[in-house]
């Protein structure tokens, strides 16, 4: 049983099942291509309205390719996506765009996701315009609304975005993404890219608009100490797979699968008392091109009895979430 079972999918407002993402290696300056990359190989994970769910795992585990295979800002090779009921995958022209205005991406990196040639009231009218919603003076007025919503002024709309520091221009992703009135917002590491103090600033911002708006999130991020903050349920994912999920007081405090508690174990805590008695993984995160046979985690894992090399776990339920492990911790 996949995570997309567990009680968390009931009544989910983003409904992923299997999703696959591979790319081909090589290419015109080599005589054949080489063996696919399996950057997200079967994802299932689900968001409720108005809930914020973590995705969690090392650089390279597929996470920023899965959450764009799920706005079809790139097309996967299969699975199935849902948003609302309807199937994101079979929709195509007005459907789409319906959809696409339902649910809105802030990227990692504000300094290059801003047209440097355009205003900043540009980038938040045009999407108002594209969309047929306003025009003029009143897709204007309400850009200053949003500005004014991200604690930014009115007179940023004359302004360009080389004349705004990076915590700003993250602000002004954020508004434009709340233009289209948004249901979900799929936030890729959006703070990664900041000074910790402005991160705790763009942080708190999110968490009053999803108060204030109601908002559902799906935040990517290698940060455990955002995510435990921000987020009430967690998605572990490994080498294109997620791993485990459940609450973030679950997963974090009584992890089941050896991955989920390096993870955590690695991630600073101001308590020098604590320690964990399971030592960290050893090696680094093999190439999704050629992935270890069985759990790919066993080559790193402490924990690895001999059907880890053989054969991917199955999927274990739990009251909250589920796990994939031959070996798993106590609970």
């Amino acid at each position: 049983m996949s995570p997309t079972h567990s009680a968390a999918a009931d009544a989910a407002l983003l409904q992923v099942r299997g999703l696959v993402k591979h790319f081909r290696a090589g290419g015109r300056l080599f005589r054949r291509a080489g063996a696919p990359v399996r950057a997200v190989d079967g994802v299932s994970l689900s968001v409720r309205p108005g809930e914020a769910v973590g995705l969690v795992g090392e650089s390279g585990c597929g996470k920023s390719t899965a959450a764009r295979a799920m706005l079809r800002l790139i097309e996967p090779d299969s699975g199935e996506v849902r948003f609302g009921g309807t199937d994101m995958r079979a929709a195509g022209g007005a459907a789409l765009i319906a959809l696409r205005r339902r649910m809105q991406l802030v990227f990692q990196d504000p300094y290059s996701s801003l047209n440097p040639r355009r205003t900043i009231g540009r980038t938040l009218t045009e999407p108002l315009s594209v969309h047929g919603m306003l025009r003029g003076r009143p897709a204007r007025e309400r850009a200053a609304a949003l500005l004014d919503e991200v604690g930014l002024p009115p007179a940023a709309l004359d302004r360009y975005p080389h004349e705004f520091s990076g915590g700003q221009r993250q602000r002004i992703g954020i508004a434009r993404t709340l233009t289209l009135e948004p249901e979900l917002i799929i936030a890729d590491e959006p703070v990664s890219a900041l000074d910790v103090s402005v991160q705790a600033q763009v942080l708190l911002l999110l968490r009053r608009l999803q108060e204030r708006r109601g908002l559902a999130f799906l935040l990517v991020s290698h940060d455990l100490g955002v995510v435990r903050w921000f987020c009430s349920r967690v998605c572990i994912m490994y080498l294109g797979r997620i791993v485990e999920e459940g609450s973030v007081e679950r997963v974090f405090g009584a992890p089941r699968h050896p991955y989920s508690r390096m993870l955590r174990d690695a991630s600073p805590v101001p308590d020098p008392a604590r320690r964990s008695d399971l030592p960290l993984a050893v090696g680094e995160i093999p190439s999704a091109a050629s992935p270890p046979p069985g759990c790919h985690f066993h080559p790193r894992c402490a924990r690895a009895i001999a059907a880890c090399s053989t054969a991917y776990p199955a999927w274990t339920e739990t009251g909250d979430g589920g796990f994939a492990c031959h070996n798993p911790l106590d609970g």
